[in-house]
């Protein structure tokens, strides 16, 4: 890479934080029980800030999962 500036560099590399790639079941269930441990954690440490919208996250899980399903189920 060559400097051209402040820490601005001519040729920079990106990470592409879209892109696709494929898991193995025991990954998938590993990164699903984080995901699970991870929205418990913040529920029990926050539950002051986050109590007051819970019908409003149940409603946008309930359609995220709703959508992630049909998408699994026609494939």
């Amino acid at each position: 890479m060559s400097y051209i500036g402040l820490w601005q560099y001519k040729d920079k590399v990106h990470m592409n934080l879209f892109k696709t790639f494929t898991l193995k079941w025991w990954q998938a269930v590993l990164f699903k029980w984080g995901m699970l441990a991870l929205g418990i954690a913040i529920g029990t440490y926050w539950y002051g800030f986050f109590g007051s919208y819970l019908p409003i996250l149940i409603i946008v899980a309930l359609l995220s999962l709703a959508y992630v399903t049909y998408v699994w189920w026609k494939q």
